[in-house]
């Protein structure tokens, strides 16, 4: 399966982003999945010297965490507010980001959803298994957001291939 990455966030739609969710849709997902993804998104930063943050989170707890090295502990806090987004929408926070600026909104602009808590921008992606839905959420900080997002499709699609 090969998915197309736009490069920029001004060529990735709501839709785009969907269709990405709805191919990286997994039969089934284990905690030696996660550990697979986090390690070749591990194995992907190291090569190319990727100052990023990495974690899958799994059924209600972080399964696989790493800090490569540039990352810092802001990329900690990125990833928790994104990764909010995820399990509160079911959605890619990239997917959530792209449509409330479609519709000329913010997140924010729901006062129950604080900025501290909740960031919109690419970076986090539903773990979707069929016939159940969201059960966790892959996350990345440490680039652009829609570097950030394009890192983990990369990792996820190489992983279905082999599902």
């Amino acid at each position: 399966m090969t998915l197309s990455i736009p490069s920029t966030t001004a060529t990735m739609t709501p839709e785009d982003i969907a269709a990405q969710e709805a191919a990286l849709t997994f039969p089934r997902f284990t905690h030696l999945d996660a550990l697979k993804v986090g390690e070749a998104l591990t194995r992907e930063g190291l090569s190319r010297g990727l100052p990023i943050a990495i974690d899958v989170y799994l059924f209600e707890r972080t399964v696989y965490s790493a800090g490569l090295p540039g990352s810092t502990a802001d990329n900690l806090d990125w990833i928790r507010r994104k990764r909010n987004v995820v399990l509160r929408f079911g959605k890619s926070s990239f997917r959530i980001g792209r449509e409330r600026a479609a519709k000329g909104v913010s997140l924010h602009d729901n006062a129950a959803i604080s900025e501290v808590d909740y960031a919109a921008h690419g970076g986090s992606f539903p773990i979707l298994v069929e016939g159940t839905g969201p059960i966790g959420a892959i996350s990345v900080s440490g680039l652009p957001g829609h570097e950030d997002h394009a890192t983990i499709i990369a990792a996820l699609t190489k992983l279905r291939a082999e599902a």
